[in-house]
């Protein structure tokens, strides 16, 4: 189950999740052509989000640098289409500063998040997923019954699913919780920890802005969607034939 689009794409030119995204897009570009592996391991240590330097309150630049580095081509195109998906109805309802703002605290809270379990860590957390989970969570606030196109996989087929946001990131964040307590703090990888604490910020970020516009009563408003029309999609099948097996 991946998600691929909304059916929801921005009134206006979300300037904000595009510079984001070319921001990253760049960095990575920079250091994945031009530094040796070595170089940057040596990068990662000096500007990602290290929890014992961070604890013992050096570093505190790292909070917002390590958002723009990430890992791989996987781990970069991953976090870019999420925030592609998700960011521009939230840049709309934000404003463009607002949301840079919201982004950048929301990414700050993550990494707080991941660092506090273990405060003894040295393994460099890098990576925009934490700032992008709170976009997330403020999606689910404002727009929990926009439709989510999900692209399913199954051997050799595959068919795409217009689901519900609030069953989209109920599920992923529950894998994030159920990942991170199975996974021991110092193991590396993926920053679980991060990504629901990126979550759980957006949702509380975002709430003013939700009670503001009627709580409640701006779901009923809107039917739980951005308020604007709806985009439709053709739904997609695989051009591979199905073999039957003769008896």
């Amino acid at each position: 189950m991946f998600p691929i689009r909304d059916h929801n794409p921005s009134g206006q030119t979300p300037y904000v999740t595009f510079t984001l995204i070319a921001i990253n897009v760049l960095v990575f570009l920079w250091y994945f052509t031009s530094l040796s592996e070595w170089d940057t391991q040596r990068l990662f240590l000096a500007w990602g989000l290290v929890p014992a330097r961070l604890m013992s309150g050096e570093g505190l630049e790292t909070v917002a640098t390590s958002m723009f580095l990430h890992a791989g081509w996987m781990h970069l195109g991953g976090n870019m289409l999420f925030l592609w998906i998700f960011g521009d109805n939230l840049e709309e309802e934000m404003g463009h500063l607002g949301f840079l703002i919201f982004y950048l605290v929301c990414g700050a809270a993550a990494g707080l998040a991941q660092a506090l379990p273990d405060p003894g860590a040295l393994t460099p957390m890098v990576g925009a997923s934490g700032a992008i989970a709170g976009v997330m969570g403020g999606y689910l606030l404002l727009f929990p019954k926009a439709r989510v196109d999900v692209l399913f996989i199954f051997i050799i087929f595959f068919r795409i699913f217009a689901i519900p946001a609030w069953i989209v990131l109920g599920i992923w964040l529950a894998l994030q919780i159920f990942s991170g307590v199975a996974t021991p703090t110092d193991a590396g990888g993926v920053a679980y920890w991060a990504h629901v604490g990126g979550f759980v910020a957006g949702l509380v970020l975002t709430l003013p802005a939700w009670r503001r516009r009627g709580a409640s009563g701006y779901w009923q408003a809107t039917a739980g969607h951005p308020p604007h029309p709806e985009t439709q999609f053709k739904g997609a099948r695989s051009n591979i034939p199905l073999v039957r097996r003769r008896r």
